[in-house]
């Protein structure tokens, strides 16, 4: 794990754009899971911006969407979903073959965790994983408790995640299940961004990065990832 501070969100988010644009230099066909949520999204849209300057050329990627609200899809107005296809797939103007999402409406939820299993076994696991850390730790939907070793699965949501989930809705909205990409697949990805930004998340940041690495804190398990890089902007990384 190496750990990274930038002066500010836009500086991390710049840099990381042009990261995963070097990523795909290198490798074309690259497999690629990125986050929802607020942090990112500024990366996307600087990303996107390069795609459209001809810096980078996307045609071969695939990507898998990361989680996922139980009963919610691309179309519903706060799910994971949603703002993915707004702030990046959209813009980029991805075939339907190169985008890989959870239907978390279907009626076979497990069928849908193998279907996104198998797609990142064919691939040969996940290139890049881009993930940020909620507030109670959790990493994408796998809250503290999960295991380590879990591929895609449903997960019941903390009241935690449930109080902040309702920040991408415009009104109150009953959530209960995640269905999300497992740790496992963190611990087997090639390379994996930890994005976290703002000072409210300081706090838990310490505990995840210089604490027990235990999944009472999942974000802790990026202590133990050779290539996992934790990028932070100055309000996040003050006590680390």
């Amino acid at each position: 794990m190496i750990l990274q501070k930038f002066p500010d969100h836009d500086t991390l988010s710049q840099h990381t754009a042009e990261h995963i644009a070097e990523l795909i230099i290198q490798k074309p066909n690259a497999l690629l899971c990125l986050a929802s949520g607020d942090t990112p999204i500024e990366t996307y849209h600087r990303f996107v911006d390069l795609v459209k300057a001809g810096k980078v050329d996307i045609s071969q990627c695939t990507f898998v969407g990361l989680d996922e609200w139980v009963g919610f899809g691309p179309d519903d107005f706060g799910s994971c979903s949603y703002y993915v296809f707004r702030d990046l797939f959209n813009p980029l103007q991805l075939r339907p073959d190169q985008i890989h999402v959870f239907d978390a409406k279907a009626s076979d939820l497990a069928a849908e965790c193998a279907k996104i299993d198998a797609v990142i076994r064919a691939n040969g696991g996940l290139d890049l994983l881009l993930v940020g850390m909620g507030m109670n730790g959790h990493i994408a939907l796998n809250e503290p408790g999960t295991p380590f070793n879990l591929g895609c699965h449903v997960s019941q949501l903390a009241e935690s995640t449930i109080t902040v989930g309702q920040k991408y809705f415009n009104k109150e909205t009953t959530l209960t299940q995640g269905i999300t990409v497992g740790l496992r697949h963190l611990a087997e990805a090639r390379e994996v961004i930890l994005l976290v930004s703002g000072e409210k998340k300081a706090s838990k940041l310490r505990e995840a990065l210089t604490g027990p690495i235990t999944n009472e804190v999942p974000a802790s398990i990026l202590q133990t990832h050779p290539n996992g890089l934790v990028w932070v902007d100055e309000a996040a990384g003050k006590l680390v």
